[in-house]
């Protein structure tokens, strides 16, 4: 067991309920009203760079005009928000006003200059030098950004956190109608030609690893017939042989829209982070049959659900307690890696893109795997089909062929040995 049958590492954190950036008048604001408050950033010794102040900030549209209803259209668009959107989008705008202060002094201006985006593209990519591999960030102000709770590591981050960084400060500038400097001429120009530096490096985004059949089976290994064990493997195969869920869409299915079919379950996906309005769509209903829908029925009996969530907290004492956060899923997968032993860096994502790649492996269309998986686009969707699907690609296996069957090909000749059938 990666965790005694009493203690359930999966409560759900509790979520931000912050305002929306596209609905405020106001600069975002990195501390939303459930969050802790933040401790002072010490001041390391350095040099601080000026910064000219920028421009007025243009008037954006406020919902402030419409009285009451205000509070109600922002609790809407919160509502709809996803939660984990949301954390991330709070997190890095928490980054940029840390970095912001101990790299230039003082609160992080609106609009931002163009020039502190550069330079923050600066202190957290690495570049070449006679010294090798470096980056801009003094080291003091490195270690007080760890110290403070901002950074989890000294040293660079890696390239798609520094472009998901920029990404929610334009986000955060369009949608307050303020000139934005992520759109600058300078800094589009440095963030590709960064991105091509890191591609000649042979540097890739890194990703889970993918838990194809064999992994999954020994994830799956590792859970025993206690409430946990039961609930660890029905999640599991829920997840995976649904089509890969995402883990915001598995603590999503519930006794209502996962309905009892002849042949096992159907979950009816009726909200996904690719139909965020909830449209009847011909792809929404997603099978659960053989072992995944034996062990939903087994978890199911055994925890005594027949409304709600599917897949809950398990208290101590075998109570079985509220509904899983998608985190939850993240810490399922992990624990029960590291009890299978599995070396790798293995996550909820792992599910969904093992089921992608087995089932190239075993030769299924492309086109029913997106419809099972939900994908949108083609090229995601391939890029983990053909990786399960390539070892089997009849090219790769050109020289294996007998010569003289190579030889028979090039001439048009037939093979002697075939029949004529007519």
């Amino acid at each position: 067991m990666p965790y005694p049958p009493d203690s359930d590492p999966t409560h759900p954190p509790t979520p931000d309920d912050s305002a929306h950036p596209a609905i405020d008048g106001a600069a975002p604001d990195s501390n939303g009203p459930d969050s802790a408050p933040r401790r002072p950033h010490p001041a390391p010794v350095v040099q601080r760079r000026a910064v000219a102040r920028p421009a007025a900030r243009s008037t954006a549209l406020s919902l402030e005009v419409l009285g009451d209803s205000e509070a109600s259209l922002r609790a809407l668009v919160r509502e709809g928000s996803a939660d984990n959107t949301v954390a991330a989008y709070q997190a890095a705008m928490r980054y940029w006003e840390a970095w912001y202060g101990m790299r230039y002094g003082g609160a992080l201006p609106w609009p931002v200059p163009e020039t502190v985006v550069l330079q923050f593209v600066a202190d957290h990519v690495e570049h070449q030098s006679a010294r090798g591999m470096i980056h801009d960030l003094p080291k003091a102000i490195d270690e007080a950004l760890v110290a403070c709770g901002a950074k989890r590591a000294v040293g660079p981050y890696r390239l798609t956190t520094v472009m998901h960084r920029v990404a929610v400060l334009s986000e955060a500038h369009e949608s307050q109608g303020l000139a934005n400097p992520c759109h600058g001429r300078a800094v589009r120009t440095v963030l590709a030609k960064t991105r091509s530096a890191y591609a000649r490096r042979g540097e890739r985004p890194v990703r889970k690893e993918a838990l194809t059949r064999e992994p999954l089976e020994q994830l799956l290994d590792t859970c025993d017939d206690s409430l946990i064990g039961l609930r660890d493997r029905a999640l599991l195969l829920f997840a995976w042989a649904s089509g890969g869920r995402r883990r915001s869409e598995v603590v999503r299915a519930t006794c209502e829209n996962t309905r009892r079919t002849p042949e096992g379950f159907v979950y009816s996906l009726s909200y996904g982070k690719n139909n965020q309005e909830g449209r009847d769509r011909a792809n929404m209903h997603k099978p659960i049959v053989g072992r995944a829908a034996e062990a939903l029925q087994a978890w199911l009996d055994a925890a005594g659900i027949r409304d709600g969530a599917l897949f809950r907290r398990v208290r101590r004492g075998g109570n079985v307690g509220e509904a899983l956060g998608a985190e939850a899923v993240r810490r399922i997968v992990q624990a029960r890696a590291l009890a299978a032993g599995l070396d790798g860096d293995f996550g909820a994502h792992s599910l969904r893109s093992g089921f992608v790649t087995e089932a190239g492996r075993q030769g299924v269309p492309l086109a029913e795997v997106m419809a099972m998986t939900g994908h949108v686009s083609v090229a995601t969707a391939m890029h983990y089909h053909q990786a399960g699907a390539v070892s089997g690609w009849r090219g790769g296996r050109l020289l294996d062929e007998p010569a003289a069957a190579h030889g028979r090909a090039r001439s048009g000749l037939q093979d002697p040995r075939a029949v004529d059938d007519e």
